[in-house]
């Protein structure tokens, strides 16, 4: 039989899919910038070691389809000490490397263990949360502050105390986290059962395929947008903004920070807005605000292109409160983990085709600009599908009720 959520029980849930989602990102984000220093100390080609993090960000994406099913059959609460466990230990491995396969293996070890967070995290904090906008929300800004982290905390602790440390310690920390769930766990304080779900109405089964084809194809457009903006900032600023940032990796780094951070905090209103106004339309404005956005950057440069990358990454990550909840709405009661990981399967699993197109821009052009019209491209195909969505105000947020 299942439990629905004591308010102490949500707050603890919370408290860990937050900090397991600033984990993530910055695991996952930081070697763009330790990668800086490796290229110097092992005196190898940057095209050489990037290319490292390659098949570790496809499992991110590959691995959520089954994380999602194990989070569905299983323990949501498991799996989220099998996530901390796992990424902080192959973290630790890469600090040891001592070449670069054994870099690689740390990495694609990361990414896989990584690929658990999206599709379990979220959808346990979803359904145990009270007003899931506002859960999402904040959630959404412990993200943020993984990726704006990411690159202060790599380019801190390597310029003090070198790259390999940059790996170590946050991943020390990343296990005794796992570890205090786990003692959570044992002591009854987060249930060791899968999430529990909200009963009530469903969307009809018409609407619910055509909401979901249509998510997917937001969800590819949206996941190349995250994905090419977060690999392509720091070259981007190297390139356009040198003059504030300076010569060094740590001033870039603490720039692509400053972006990250601040958009992570208005993340809430992108919650608020989902709670308080219909979804379809939130979501669509959202996106269609990026559009100009986007074009705008690739011409910008200096203080001007600080200010339109910050509002880019505000705008990107307002819009996943919407689309969480309405996938929420397009997606079976029993199935949610499993259709959370179907959409970071596409969401991460998109990130080696952004790298290459990363990649092939520059090869082309020589600078990073013309990505971001590309990219504004990918947010009209968005804001033009999005207003095919059906109305979710046809199937009101369920509340849960007591189990039989």
């Amino acid at each position: 039989m299942e439990q629905q959520s004591q308010p102490h029980s949500r707050l603890v849930v919370a408290f860990f899919a937050s900090v397991g989602h600033a984990a993530t990102h910055l695991l996952t984000a930081f070697y763009f910038v330790i990668v800086l220093a490796i290229e110097k100390e092992w005196g190898r080609p940057y095209s050489e070691l990037i290319q490292l993090w390659t098949v570790g960000s496809l499992l991110m994406g590959l691995g959520a389809l089954p994380a999602g099913w194990l989070g569905d059959r299983w323990s949501a609460g498991g799996m989220m000490v099998v996530l901390f466990l796992g990424m902080g230990a192959c973290s630790i491995w890469c600090g040891f490397a001592a070449n670069p396969l054994a870099l690689w293996a740390g990495l694609t070890g990361i990414g896989l263990f990584a690929s658990i967070y999206h599709p379990v995290g979220i959808a346990w904090l979803v359904d145990s949360a009270a007003k899931q906008g506002k859960a999402l929300g904040i959630n959404g800004i412990f993200g943020s502050i993984g990726v704006a982290s990411a690159g202060l905390v790599a380019g801190g602790l390597t310029d003090l105390f070198g790259w390999r440390a940059a790996f170590i310690i946050p991943g020390a920390l990343t296990v005794a986290i796992g570890l205090g769930l786990l003692v959570c766990l044992k002591l009854g304080i987060v249930p060791d059962r899968p999430a529990t779900r909200h009963h009530g109405p469903e969307a009809k089964g018409g609407d619910m395929l055509r909401g979901f084809v249509i998510l997917t194809v937001g969800m590819i457009c949206g996941g190349l947008i995250w994905q090419a903006t977060q690999a392509a900032l720091p070259k981007f600023f190297e390139e356009r903004i040198a003059n504030i940032a300076g010569n060094g990796v740590f001033g870039v780094g603490a720039m692509v920070a400053i972006v990250y951070g601040i958009s992570g905090l208005m993340q809430v209103v992108g919650g608020h807005l989902a709670d308080r106004y219909s979804l379809k339309p939130v979501y669509v404005l959202i996106y269609a605000v990026q559009i100009p956005l986007l074009a705008f950057a690739a011409g910008a440069a200096g203080m001007p292109l600080i200010v339109i990358a910050t509002l880019m990454a505000t705008f990107s990550g307002a819009s996943l409160p919407a689309e969480n909840m309405l996938l929420s709405r397009f997606s079976p009661r029993k199935h949610r983990s499993l259709a959370f990981g179907i959409k970071y399967v596409i969401s991460f699993g998109i990130a080696p085709v952004a790298l290459l197109l990363v990649s092939l821009v520059h090869e082309w052009t020589g600078e990073i600009g013309t990505l971001f019209l590309v990219l504004a491209g990918l947010a009209m195909v968005v804001t033009v599908s999005g207003l095919l969505l059906p109305d979710p105000r046809r199937t009101p947020v369920p509340r849960p009720v007591p189990a039989e």
